[in-house]
């Protein structure tokens, strides 16, 4: 806004992480033009609305406009005539207007480049869910706005610390337990959180959000794939076969899951899915690119998948009883495994390797054992942290019989990968560990109340 030249900033993420609100927020509602393109509608009716949002912000046109270039051009006068020192113009939902055959893009790109960048006074502010459109048409643009973009932000969900201050200002009244659970299931998603109702426990805000009859995001799983993408279908059979495996599928194993043509296409969903923050593709331990995996992160998509979709009988309180069945713990295991994976940072500090170069993934053996790893930390100062998370209710005592599974499978990763690092364990437990005989066999442990440290400024 302060700047001495005229701005292009592009504002991404999830649908519901709040772009719109922060962009609002900022100006105070106050903008020159303002516009949001409408789902799934034809070019004309596109159109119309533009024309309706500058007749909003004072310009009244004879007609609707024809095309794209003209539409802009109408623009162009509605920035000429005011009085504002920075012209502010904020088009929300710009992938839906890119209609087939519409030319809206090259429209854009003249607006910008022949217009609006060579004045000193125009802030244009471009927003939209469909993460995988602004990356390719407008960040990673081959044509006429490549490198045009001035500014970057990718709004990613609220951490625990933050979802914690969100719950705090609105008086919730959660333990740090209570939180934990909320955001297996709702991420850091702030439109979901503020649908948490105060007064309620998270046993009985589950049922009235996900179970009731009219329960608000009963059916947010299929609002939030069709209003990413114009063919939702195979999108949603590519996360549902993520949904049901835990450490995740390789591209292989997804193209048979699915009975997709391991191809082209299936690479540009894949991708699409990963920008748009649903799924994580990450590299196998020790071996080439070609074997990475992907796995499924969104935790409302996989609580969907795992509590949701189980509840086969519509009842409006299968929550409430179903807490402490198989269901339910199945879910809560791989449920906090997705949490610490969003808060890896946090374990790093908790692990003080905060200055250490490291990277960070899940890992599956590819011998006749099958030992799966919840988490890796590959570091350059010649350690590697062998994480298992654990989530319970009260504070987690190491058995020795898992204690034994930990150890076989840090044997079973030494002997395949011939790492000469020195191998961690670490537990990551939620809420915290129980000192025992056990316990000392660890190396580190990250206890609950680190997940929600703040780093230091």
């Amino acid at each position: 806004m302060n700047s001495d030249y005229s701005e292009f900033v592009a504002v991404y993420g999830r649908r519901r992480v709040g772009k719109t609100f922060l962009v609002r927020e900022t100006f105070d509602y106050s903008f020159t033009f303002q516009h949001a393109g409408m789902a799934k509608s034809s070019m004309r009716k596109q159109l119309k609305s533009f024309a309706g949002s500058l007749k909003d912000a004072g310009l009244e046109l004879p007609s609707v406009p024809s095309d794209w270039l003209e539409a802009f051009e109408a623009l162009k006068d509605l920035i000429r005539h005011s009085t504002s020192a920075k012209k502010v113009v904020f088009i929300d939902e710009m992938p839906w207007m890119d209609t087939p055959k519409s030319g809206f893009v090259p429209a854009l790109e003249n607006f910008w480049n022949a217009w609006a960048s060579a004045r000193k006074d125009v802030l244009l502010i471009v927003c939209g869910s469909a993460t995988s459109w602004i990356i390719s048409k407008i960040l990673r643009n081959r044509g006429g706005l490549h490198n045009r973009v001035t500014v970057e932000i990718p709004l990613s969900p609220f951490t625990l610390r933050e979802c914690e201050l969100y719950a705090e200002s609105r008086k919730l009244g959660m333990s740090r337990r209570q939180i934990v659970e909320c955001y297996m299931a709702l991420g850091g998603i702030p439109y979901y959180w503020r649908l948490l109702a105060k007064g309620l426990s998270p046993a009985q805000n589950f049922d009235s959000l996900f179970f009731a009859k009219d329960a608000r995001l009963r059916m947010e799983y299929s609002e939030l794939y069709a209003s990413l993408f114009k063919s939702p279908e195979p999108y949603e059979r590519i996360v549902a076969e993520l949904g049901r495996r835990g450490v995740g599928l390789t591209r292989d194993e997804i193209a048979a899951a699915t009975g997709m043509c391991n191809s082209g296409t299936l690479t540009r969903r894949l991708e699409e899915l990963e920008q748009c923050g649903f799924i994580r593709k990450y590299p196998v331990f020790g071996k080439k690119s070609k074997s990475a995996v992907f796995q499924l992160i969104d935790c409302y998509t996989l609580f969907y998948f795992r509590v949701i979709s189980a509840n086969e009988r519509m009842d409006e309180h299968f929550w409430t009883s179903s807490v402490g069945s198989r269901i339910v713990s199945t879910w809560q295991g791989l449920a906090f495994e997705r949490v610490c994976m969003m808060h890896i940072e946090e374990i790093r500090r908790a692990l003080q390797i905060g200055g250490v170069v490291s990277g960070s993934a899940p890992w599956r053996s590819s011998g006749e054992e099958h030992v799966q790893i919840d988490l890796l930390i590959d570091r350059n100062d010649g350690v590697i942290n062998l994480c298992e998370m654990k989530f319970s209710d009260e504070p987690y005592a190491l058995s020795a019989e898992e204690l034994e599974r930990i150890q076989r499978r840090r044997r079973v990763f030494r002997e395949e990968t011939r790492t000469r690092k020195a191998v961690h364990l670490t537990l990551v437990v939620s809420p915290s560990l129980s000192r025992n005989c056990n316990s000392g066999e660890l190396q580190s442990v990250v206890e609950l109340d680190d997940l929600f440290a703040a780093a230091k400024p």
